[in-house]
């Protein structure tokens, strides 16, 4: 924690302090916000409780992924519009994707495109 010091007279100087430091075996650190996750991997996580109030430091390897607005379209939905707009799969597909995931509003669109 400190270089160069004794690790048993910082500890002590902690106790003394009212700080507690616990190492947490963690494999990974998530941190998600509205748009992205800051994925820490091999992270060096400690917890510590000063007088109350508990922090974390983390320290690792960091990473930020933007995060994904594009619903999740199943099997199931896609089947769904076809059978009922009679068309092809990528045509429904395409149709749930620029519905945003709606699919009543594909289904809309589709039939409407059709008269």
């Amino acid at each position: 924690m400190f270089p160069g010091m004794n690790q048993r007279k910082v500890q002590q100087m902690m106790k003394q302090m009212g700080i507690q430091q616990v190492d947490i075996p963690a494999t990974e650190v998530i941190i998600r916000t509205e748009d992205k996750e800051i994925i820490i991997s091999n992270p060096s996580v400690a917890k510590v409780n000063m007088m109350g109030q508990e922090t974390f430091q983390i320290s690792g390897q960091v990473e930020e992924r933007d995060l994904s607005t594009s619903p999740e379209i199943s099997e199931e939905d896609i089947k769904t519009v076809m059978d009922q707009a009679h068309v092809s799969e990528e045509k429904a597909r395409q149709a749930i994707e620029e519905a945003n995931g709606d699919l009543a509003e594909a289904i809309i669109n589709l039939t409407s495109q059709e008269d």
